[in-house]
């Protein structure tokens, strides 16, 4: 199981909503309100104030802090493709390597926080 934090160029604190994207292109919009982040196997569990929410990983094709549910930071290009290959990266700045996938990734890790990469985007992890 892990937990899985955006890092990007702006705060979380600004942005009311995460937005999740499927790869058919449909968006669910989730209250970053008392927000939870869970993955058990290749299933991503959101939890907020308002209840919860569950996405297949495989099915995810991005994930992005919004204003108002549907507007998307202007120039925030900062979510991982999750089918992509990813570099992983110890806190300390450690090259650990290089994976086909951020599932395989996460597979392969032990708990702790970590810095995946691809090309010039970065997101945090955190594995428990």
């Amino acid at each position: 199981m892990f937990l899985l934090a955006c890092a990007g160029m702006v705060q979380a604190g600004e942005y009311a909503y995460l937005v999740f994207t499927n790869t058919e292109g449909t968006k669910t919009a989730v209250s970053v309100t008392d927000l939870t982040m869970t993955v058990n196997g290749t299933q991503l569990e959101i939890t907020n104030a308002n209840g919860s929410v569950n996405f297949t990983l495989t099915d995810l094709a991005a994930m992005q802090f919004s204003v108002d549910g549907e507007t998307l930071p202007e120039g925030f290009d900062n979510v991982l493709n999750a089918d992509a290959p990813v570099t992983v990266f110890a806190i300390n700045g450690m090259a650990l390597g290089t994976f086909s996938s951020m599932l395989q990734a996460v597979q392969q890790l032990d708990r702790g926080t970590y810095v995946m990469v691809q090309s010039n985007k970065s997101q945090k992890l955190i594995v428990r």
